[in-house]
């Protein structure tokens, strides 16, 4: 015979239990250095996609757009490097090592890839896309 179960209380808990924090959460440096360095990886990051996001907004010359996506796609793939070589990265893990990678990977690749084929005058041209461009009506150039 089975015992009865406890009842369960409808009230919350007031702490969270059985969620553990992405594995390599931990500060990247110990408390001794300000937040900002402690958190460099993600201050890294963030600070190239910025510099990504100001060259893409202040560029007034030919395909200065280009330039800083490009800027920003490699700041992206750059968040993914450090997630897989370093052991803590702070609050650059967000999930699993293995997710944070492929998802940051897929993010910054598409990027750097749209950019390059961005028109006018793309930089990296596929015949493929000429055509599906030709079945929606586009005229070949």
């Amino acid at each position: 015979m089975t015992e009865p179960r406890p009842a369960r209380s409808r009230r919350r808990p007031v702490k969270t239990t059985g969620t553990l924090p992405p594995e390599g959460a931990a500060p990247a440096l110990g408390r001794d250095h300000a937040l900002p360095v402690r958190q460099w990886p993600i201050t890294l990051v963030l600070s190239v996609v910025g510099a990504g996001l100001a060259v893409t907004w202040f560029a007034d010359f030919k395909d200065g757009f280009k330039y800083g996506l490009l800027i920003l796609g490699t700041g992206v793939l750059l968040g993914a490097v450090l997630r897989l070589v370093l052991p803590e990265v702070g609050m650059l893990a967000v999930r699993s090592r293995f997710t944070d990678v492929i998802v940051l990977t897929f993010l910054g690749a598409s990027i750097v890839l749209l950019t390059l084929v961005a028109q006018p005058n793309p930089w990296l041209e596929f015949p493929l896309l000429d055509n599906i461009g030709q079945l929606i009506g586009r005229p070949k150039h």
